[in-house]
C-alpha cells in the first residue's frame, strides 16, 4: 500500500526524542538537534531520509518506483529521494528508522534495538 504525508510524519515522530521543526519552509524532523528527515521537498508528494550510501543504495534497488538519490553531492552522500505514492509503508517505516538511527547519539541508538539485539553490559 502507498504512503502519504502524514504517515511519514506520524512514523518519523513516533521514534524516540524526535522534534519537529522547519528547514527552509518544509517540515523536518531532527534526532539530538540533527535533521534526519523532512517532508514536501521538492512537493508534497515527497519525502527526503538521510541514509549512509549503502543504505541508499538498498532501499533504490529494492523499491526503485518509490525511492532515489537527491540530485547533486547532498545524494551521493546519502539523502534519498521518497515519492510517497510509491512507497510501501513497511519500507518507508525501515527507511525513516535507518535515517533517525544514523542521526541518533549512541545511546538514542541502542534504546531502539528490541532488547534481544542489544549487546550484553560487561560485569563491574
Amino acid at each position: 500500500m502507498p504512503s502519504t504525508p502524514g504517515e511519514f510524519r506520524r512514523a518519523a515522530l513516533a521514534l524516540p526524542e524526535t522534534e519537529e521543526g522547519k528547514h527552509m519552509g518544509h517540515p523536518d524532523f531532527r534526532v539530538a538537534g540533527k535533521i534526519f528527515a523532512t517532508l514536501g521537498y521538492p512537493g508534497k508528494e515527497r519525502g527526503m531520509v538521510k541514509l549512509t550510501p549503502v543504505q541508499q543504495e538498498e532501499f533504490v534497488a529494492a523499491h526503485p518506483a518509490a525511492f532515489q538519490p537527491v540530485t547533486g553531492a547532498w545524494g551521493r552522500k546519502g539523502c534519498t529521494s521518497v515519492l510517497l505514492a510509491k512507497a510501501p509503508k513497511s519500507a518507508l517505516k525501515r527507511a525513516i528508522l535507518a535515517a533517525w538511527r544514523n542521526h541518533a547519539t549512541k545511546d538514542q541508538a541502542m534504546k531502539s534495538l528490541p532488547r534481544k539485539a542489544r549487546p550484553a553490559r560487561a560485569a563491574s
